[in-house]
């Protein structure tokens, strides 16, 4: 299959770019000729296309700002769009903002939920919207001009194509992150890492990674952990993971008063580096509140570990086999989980700092519960969560869209813009024709 592919790929540092990276590798090995189109090669797309048609176009989807440019392609291009965030609110707007288009995102916004008010756009305009992005998605648009839009998980499909006329358009598949950890090299990453940050060998430690940000609840962390401290006096926390523009992360320590209890590792680019941090761990700690509803590279990353994880109760998570620690009993399963047994602890948002609290207590003393979450845990990873899973259901998901039309859908104006009007009405008053 000859595919265009559109993603940010390393060096930009992102989950998205690392897993577009692997993927494109592993979609080669099999077989498939697949041109990458980042930001700064995207513009030769239209040329390279006209001369040698795509089977597909693939384009990979988060909210942030590396994807601003393959709005435009996707919306004239139709191919087989991959939602890693099924909100993309917060980043669009801020495009559109950014380059003084507020008529383009009241449009946009209007189109994509007729069902609000057009007034809610102007809370964006005014620069009131922080939390608001949250409540309405923005994806109608790009889910409907697609071929097909692919989600992770069905946890994250239902509560989407809920609110869509055509849920047949919107497929679910397995995201793949991490590598299993042998006890050997878990072994050697435990020593070397605690020696290396002064952790001692018997602690345990409780690990949380990733961009050390208030959505990542580490104020409520650095709260529970304090107050755990006198149920489990011997227990570190290692925060690794750039920090926050608008987060000091050193003074929240420090007015904690656990700075001696604290080690703050930065940001871990190399992914060995990363992933024998995972294993010098005894607990990690993957919480998300307000959520895109994106799943967790570095929780994938601990399941493959075969660590002990504490997760936010999510409504895209619901089919995730877990742990109340309230009861200690385990949450209620959909009946496509087949009854697995729980592979970490969930929290209930509305009782964060409790359930938190007690969560911790329970792990950081209990080595036969945290050998058995971590247990299942790689099982579990193993099954839905490798990259030969991932790479399987994207080549089931590529053959459903490639046998697809372009659908036909009137959006607003400037999202159908092909970008040549200028040109054309240039060369109007000569006529001449745009070239192709």
């Amino acid at each position: 299959m000859r595919l265009a592919w559109f993603s940010p790929f390393p060096p930009v540092r992102t989950g998205i770019a690392g897993r577009s990276a692997e993927l494109v590798d592993a979609l080669t090995q099999r077989g498939h000729d697949v041109d990458r189109y980042p930001e700064p090669a995207a513009h030769d797309f239209v040329w390279r296309r006209r001369l040698a048609p795509y089977d597909l176009v693939v384009y990979q989807f988060g909210n942030s700002s590396h994807h601003d440019y393959e709005w435009a392609y996707a919306l004239n291009y139709p191919g087989l769009v991959v939602l890693h965030d099924t909100h993309l609110h917060h980043a669009r707007a801020a495009f559109l903002l950014r380059e003084k288009r507020t008529a383009d995102y009241r449009a946009e916004l209007h189109w994509n939920h007729p069902d609000i008010s057009p007034d809610v756009a102007e809370l964006a305009v005014a620069g009131f919207d922080s939390l608001l992005y949250y409540d309405w998605p923005m994806v109608r648009a790009l889910i409907e001009a697609s071929r097909l839009v692919a989600v992770h998980g069905e946890g994250a499909r239902a509560p989407l194509v809920s609110h869509l006329s055509n849920e047949g358009n919107v497929a679910s598949i397995r995201l793949g992150e991490g590598m299993p950890v042998t006890p050997e090299r878990e072994r050697r990453a435990r020593a070397a890492v605690r020696a290396t940050h002064g952790i001692p060998a018997d602690a345990v430690v409780f690990g949380c990674f990733g961009g050390l940000t208030p959505e990542k609840r580490i104020p409520q962390i650095l709260s529970a952990f304090r107050a755990d401290l006198p149920h489990a006096p011997g227990a570190r926390l290692l925060l690794a993971g750039a920090a926050a523009a608008h987060y000091d992360i050193g003074a929240a320590i420090a007015s904690c008063g656990i700075v001696d209890r604290v080690t703050l590792a930065g940001y871990l680019d190399a992914e060995e580096d990363l992933t024998d941090h995972l294993a010098a761990c005894d607990v990690t700690l993957n919480l998300r509140w307000p959520t895109a509803r994106e799943t967790s590279g570095p929780w994938l990353r601990a399941l493959a570990a075969g660590r002990a994880t504490v997760i936010t109760d999510l409504v895209h998570l619901g089919d995730v086999p877990s742990l109340d620690p309230r009861s200690w009993t385990a949450q209620s399963q959909p009946p496509t989980s087949n009854l697995q047994p729980p592979i970490c602890v969930a929290i209930d948002i509305l009782d964060e700092d409790h359930s938190l609290r007690l969560a911790m207590r329970r792990l950081a003393s209990d080595a036969a519960l945290r050998e058995q979450l971590g247990r299942a845990a790689r099982e579990w990873w193993a099954r839905e969560h490798s990259l030969e899973a991932m790479v399987e259901d994207y080549e089931r998901v590529m053959r459903e869209a490639v046998g697809r039309p372009d659908p036909e859908i009137t959006l607003p104006a400037h999202m159908r813009n092909p970008g040549d009007r200028k040109l054309s009405a240039l060369l109007e008053p000569f006529g001449v024709e745009v070239p192709i």
